[in-house]
């Protein structure tokens, strides 16, 4: 059993001259060893696989990206929002609401879903009270962040410094600000050996191939009925590349056997929180720096990484369709110090990632940072809403153009 990871110890290591904690997580399939898990897929359908060195092994071991930095860290933000949603955790969210844009499936989009977090150009080209966002008085804020003065983004977006950013569709463009993340996580299958995935489908009512051809139909939709066609030079226009009734999902779909998935030895997830990347951010506040408020700030964030990080894998790790994993044992945040030392290795669990993020935001607090304490609601503009609203459209109807 691990001693607690508690707030004075993530206080100190941000105060002293400790590098990193670590997580090092082995898990299996959850069917059990030698089940089949299916990665992430690539262009050109590819799978991100390399030989990499292993400890304890003589020579390089074939490996798979199950899940990658990119997904771990919106694994978790999304927890981070579910606790948040259920009122466990403060946290500053802002939001853009698409109620009333005439949208065929409601959107509502916070700063923990969008790619860029609150440089994302769906806050960009949202209203506050009317305004465009980076016009705003708040949004302004965000034009002359950086290392040295983050103060707007512990503010605003405290995820942004902890996850990463990179302003690049602001004022400044390429020139805006620029975040290094500080969190870094990933999952990798080791040992790993390709394998072969199936596909077919049996019509229950046996629609043939003859039975076609099947045609776009003018309004949406597909008809047999070339009067009803939507035209193109005069001519019907059929549904999909060549009319089959399967371009419509009728008809049965021939067995076909290809390469996908991999059986493997273990996966393991390795998350690391850098100390020095978070030491190097400031925090003035009304153009006065204090460095008590530095330390607060850093601590602050070191607890929002280690409570989301642990509410991520408390949530579990079903990464998507057949690649459902489970930890075979309980893992410990190792704090590594200086060299020749050996790591000491602390618990974390739900209940008390949760108190420990909640204290540290609040001594923080208690030292004047600023801090968003409701959502800040934004509103589509109107180009935006369309935007959406066609794209909507274009799903609904399965036809976007050049794809046929």
């Amino acid at each position: 059993m691990h001693s607690k990871l508690t707030l004075d110890i993530v206080r100190n290591a941000i105060a002293s001259s400790t590098a990193a904690f670590r997580l090092r997580q082995i898990l299996q399939p959850a069917g059990g060893e030698g089940s089949p898990v299916f990665p992430p897929s690539y262009d050109g359908g590819n799978y991100a696989t390399e030989d990499r060195r292993i400890p304890g092994r003589e020579t390089p071991v074939p490996c798979v990206l199950l899940n990658s930095v990119q997904a771990e860290a919106n694994h978790v933000e999304l927890a981070l929002l579910d606790a948040w949603e259920d009122g466990e955790i403060p946290l500053p969210v802002l939001i853009v609401d698409f109620a009333g844009e005439g949208l065929q499936r409601d959107l509502r989009v916070t700063s923990l879903e969008t790619p860029h977090r609150v440089a994302d150009a769906l806050l960009r080209d949202s209203l506050l009270d009317g305004t465009l966002f980076r016009e705003s008085a708040q949004g302004r804020k965000l034009d002359q962040v950086d290392m040295r003065n983050a103060t707007a983004l512990f503010e605003l977006c405290p995820t942004a410094l902890v996850f990463g950013l990179w302003d690049s569709t602001g004022p400044r463009g390429g020139l805006g600000a620029k975040f290094a993340r500080a969190y870094v996580s990933e999952v990798v299958g080791v040992d790993a050996v390709p394998g072969k995935k199936t596909a077919s489908r049996i019509d229950p009512a046996q629609i043939r191939l003859g039975a076609g051809p099947v045609y776009q139909r003018a309004g949406g939709g597909w008809t047999l009925d070339e009067s009803e066609a939507v035209k193109e030079k005069g001519r019907p226009l059929k549904a999909g590349k060549d009319g089959k009734p399967s371009e419509v999902n009728h008809g049965n779909v021939t067995p076909t056997i290809t390469a996908g998935g991999f059986t493997i030895a273990y996966a393991q997830r390795t998350s690391t929180l850098s100390l020095p990347a978070l030491r190097r951010l400031r925090f003035p506040v009304a153009g006065e720096r204090s460095l008590e408020r530095d330390r607060a700030a850093q601590t602050a964030l070191a607890a929002l990484a280690l409570c989301g990080a642990t509410l991520a894998q408390c949530a579990g790790s079903d990464l998507r369709s057949r690649c459902h994993l489970v930890p075979v044992e309980a893992a410990g945040w190792e704090l590594l110090d200086a060299p020749g030392t050996e790591a000491r290795i602390y618990g974390l669990d739900r209940a008390g990632a949760i108190e420990l993020y909640r204290d540290a935001v609040a001594a923080a607090r208690a030292l004047d940072l600023p801090w968003l304490e409701k959502p800040l609601k934004l509103a589509p503009s109107t180009h935006l809403a369309a935007l959406v609203r066609k794209s909507q459209e274009l799903v609904a109807t399965a036809v976007e153009p050049g794809e046929d």
